[in-house]
């Protein structure tokens, strides 16, 4: 059963790309985009991103898309295969090696769910009515500071996004279809009333207008550089499992850059909402993820129809929430299914619910789920993209890399494409892991 659910493909281009967007854009779009862009110059961090953005998805993204069809598997099966180009007893270190990535992927999962689990709070209480009547402070501090505080949220959401995995590639489109569109409508909505606030125009200004001169300074570009590898969910391991679902005649790098339009759209639209509401109130923009529990429902309290906009605010993060989710236990579900075939989908799933919310129900306090995620996104996630990278460029044939970009390609890509991933991109993610380290041993 499991190899027949290999066999899957999206049933189409745009479902196959909208899936794609959907797994990279998330809370590191909606609230890390516009903190680090807010904390660390503005403008001339925008521009580092933006150059970041495109050297990851022609060369990176469009690399885990092609080394994931070309395998015809995710993560374990697509490391097995990478190392296996340069011999047999290569293929074996390959085997252990994707336990990483994958291991990431599932640790990040249990930890997003928590942050899912408390926009679907924010979401009830802004059709209810009493997230306008409160201190957002005090509201946000009464559950994120405790364990078992979101319970039955934190069901429904790790639930609900298991079962719309029980068809594999197929439901995933198609829940990605409506939850995608409605997505960017939203959030556009949103942009649109914040442009009416009462010294938007700095926001914009701040954002939109580059101070050179800070481009000198390294770390403008160290968190340009990590902001997208996340945003792209270039980790190894997720976007691996996507392209074992992709038809022989698609465009990888075609495929990859429209991924990144869409979610530099959808970064951007987030961040013309967040900062301009700041600027507005004067408030911080790097507050991380009480821009969405404290900052932005002050906001709201305060302007007309500010409930119905609440209401379509947490109903879009829900929907870029549940569909970075969804990617992230698609990869971990797909890996199992590939490595024991015996087991069936709603038996990998079934554990999947089992271990995530044995894990993670006791940690729906910050000061639980925050270490747990700061533990993720420091070593195994920024090691898991390292061992990707390493994997593709420098250990897998160049051949046999090449012929899976050039599969279906419109242009075919040679040596100018593979040199900058080995030389370009391996570094960037090894710069990464290295930052990430020093940073957490320095401070």
């Amino acid at each position: 059963m499991g190899t027949k659910e290999h066999t899957k493909h999206f049933a189409s281009h745009w479902g196959f790309v909208l899936s794609a967007v959907g797994s990279a854009v998330g809370m590191a779009n909606v609230w890390g985009f516009p903190a680090k862009l807010g904390a660390n110059g503005g403008g001339a961090f925008l521009v580092a991103y933006l150059i970041f953005i495109v050297l990851f998805s022609v060369i990176g993204l469009s690399a885990e898309y092609a080394i994931g069809r070309k395998a015809q598997t995710g993560t374990l099966g697509a490391y097995r295969h990478a190392w296996a180009s340069r011999g047999k007893k290569f293929e074996k270190v390959g085997a252990v090696i994707g336990w990483l990535p994958l291991a990431g992927s599932m640790c990040i999962a249990i930890g997003y769910a928590v942050i899912i689990s408390y926009v679907l709070k924010a979401f009830a209480s802004s059709v209810s009515g009493s997230l306008m009547h409160v201190d957002t402070l005090e509201w946000f501090s009464s559950f994120s500071t405790t364990s078992y505080s979101v319970v039955i949220y934190h069901v429904i959401v790790v639930v609900g996004t298991l079962l719309t995995l029980l068809l594999g590639a197929s439901s995933i489109e198609k829940t990605n279809k409506i939850m995608m569109p409605v997505f960017f409508v939203i959030f556009a909505i949103l942009a649109v009333r914040v442009g009416f606030l009462d010294g938007a125009i700095r926001g914009y200004q701040f954002m939109l207008h580059p101070k050179w001169s800070e481009l000198a300074d390294p770390m403008v570009w160290i968190w340009a550089m990590g902001q997208a590898f996340f945003s792209l969910s270039v980790t190894g391991s997720g976007m691996v499992v996507y392209g074992a679902y992709l038809k022989k005649d698609v465009d990888v790098v075609g495929t990859a850059k429209q991924t990144a339009l869409f979610d530099t759209i959808a970064a951007m639209v987030a961040a013309l909402v967040i900062i301009p509401s700041c600027f507005a109130y004067q408030l911080d923009i790097g507050a991380g993820p009480s821009l969405l529990f404290v900052t932005l429902p002050r906001i709201l309290q305060d302007i007309p129809f500010g409930r119905v906009f609440a209401i379509i605010l947490y109903a879009a993060m829900i929907f870029a929430g549940v569909s970075s989710l969804q990617n992230m236990f698609e990869a971990v579900a797909e890996s199992l299914l590939h490595r024991f075939p015996k087991l069936n989908r709603k038996i990998v799933l079934g554990i999947l619910c089992v271990i995530c919310l044995g894990t993670g129900l006791n940690m729906e306090a910050i000061s639980s789920w925050g270490p747990w995620m700061d533990i993720v996104s420091i070593y195994i996630i920024p090691i898991g993209a390292a061992l990707g990278a390493i994997s593709w460029f420098w250990v897998m044939k160049k051949d046999d890399l090449l012929a899976g970009i050039n599969e279906g390609a419109e242009k075919k890509h040679g040596n100018l494409w593979y040199y900058i991933g080995c030389f370009v991109f391996v570094p960037c993610t090894l710069i990464l892991c290295a930052v990430a380290l020093f940073m957490q041993v320095a401070f």
